[in-house]
């Protein structure tokens, strides 16, 4: 019997894209050894320039401007301006596609973001392929660039996901409603104290997790300062990502800091850190909240971006899951408040787990094996 040949494509090495498509593969692996998989990044594979260029300026667009990507976001009249020029584009494109698949020949292909998938949905109509093509939404919003006629399936975090697919002219049985694929490593269970002592913190007091996803990004040293004002004992693990001028600056100052403070840069055992934590506090990236969901944690969100963030903020807001603070400077009356209210924080945690779909990665990695066409 022939392998099987799955193409998987994100854009962004450090991005919730990319660790969708890991996930995936990762649980690709398990279920199927002998499969060959191709996880790459589309936007470099065709376009290694632009790809540096653009991942660039969305950076720059989201730390400083960032009403102006509130503007760009799942905005019709720019989609509708931009409708030609990303034709041309993907036609440009199509002959470095055709010759990918020429030479892996793909059985089926999974994206996890809008830009190769749309490639791919146009290559299918130019080269008239039927290759299977599966978009795997990462984000709790269904944002106008994912619709293509020529996907096959999608991918939906959510009942409400695919409540608005379908309002988008996406016919019911082509959605599967699996959620977001994360490492499905996150489902095994710790040990709280050996992680707790391995990483020279204490299993007895309250431990809160702040993040600013895999760039690092939002206001964390305000977040740090406003939680020295907070009455208890409890400790702090800090991960900076790829952000090392944050890194450095907090390496810097962590003695100033009335907490204990565990300093981290870009972490490779964040379902570690989350099993030991009481509470997060997150940049709302679809990834990690999906983690954090399974884990069932208590989150906090500070200052979400305009577009996907604000969307699963929402989300998260409006099923109990998760509170918003828009003032970096006041989380510490959240925290506290939540620290000296046991059942507030039991409120949220199980609010996580009616909403987790823990097994999305597993699913998902099943369902692209039996759309495999015989």
């Amino acid at each position: 019997m022939a392998k099987k040949r799955i193409l998987l494509m994100y854009i962004t090495e450090i991005s919730g894209h990319h660790s969708a498509t890991l996930a995936v593969e990762s649980a690709l692996r398990k279920l199927s050894p002998g499969a060959e998989i191709l996880n790459i990044n589309g936007f470099n594979y065709t376009n290694p320039i632009a790809e540096k260029i653009v991942g660039r300026l969305y950076l720059t667009v989201i730390k400083r401007t960032p009403k102006v990507w509130d503007y760009l976001y799942d905005n019709p009249s720019i989609l509708r301006r931009i409708k030609r020029i990303k034709g041309a584009i993907h036609r440009l494109n199509s002959p470095k596609l055709h010759s990918l698949f020429k030479n892996f020949k793909p059985d089926i292909v999974a994206c996890s973001q809008a830009y190769p998938c749309g490639m791919v949905a146009d290559y299918k109509k130019t080269y008239r392929s039927d290759i299977p093509l599966v978009g795997i939404l990462t984000d709790f919003v269904p944002h106008s660039y994912w619709i293509y006629d020529t996907i096959n399936y999608y991918v939906s975090p959510s009942d409400e996901v695919t409540r608005r697919l379908i309002e988008k002219g996406i016919p019911q049985n082509k959605i599967k409603t699996f959620g977001i694929p994360f490492d499905p490593k996150f489902n095994e269970p710790v040990d709280k104290k050996l992680a707790a002592a391995r990483l020279n913190l204490k299993s007895h007091c309250g431990t809160l997790l702040i993040m600013g996803g895999g760039h690092g990004l939002g206001p964390i040293e305000k977040i740090l300062k406003s939680l020295d004002a907070v009455h208890g004992d409890f400790q702090e693990i800090v991960v900076t990502g790829s952000n090392k001028k944050l890194y450095n600056s907090l390496k810097k100052k962590i003695k100033r800091y009335k907490k204990h403070i565990l300093l981290l840069g870009y972490a490779n055992n964040i379902n570690e850190l989350m099993s030991i934590s009481d509470i997060i506090i997150t940049k709302p990236g679809g990834i990690t909240t999906s983690e954090a969901l399974a884990k069932e944690i208590p989150m906090i969100i500070v200052n979400p971006l305009p577009g996907q963030e604000a969307s699963n903020t929402v989300y998260l807001t409006e099923r109990g899951a998760a509170i918003e603070v828009d003032i970096p400077e006041e989380i510490n009356f959240i925290v506290e408040s939540l620290l000296s209210d046991p059942g507030q924080l039991r409120c949220l945690s199980e609010a996580a787990g009616r909403i987790a779909k823990p097994d999305a990665s597993m699913d998902i990695a099943k369902f692209l094996l039996d759309s495999i066409p015989t």
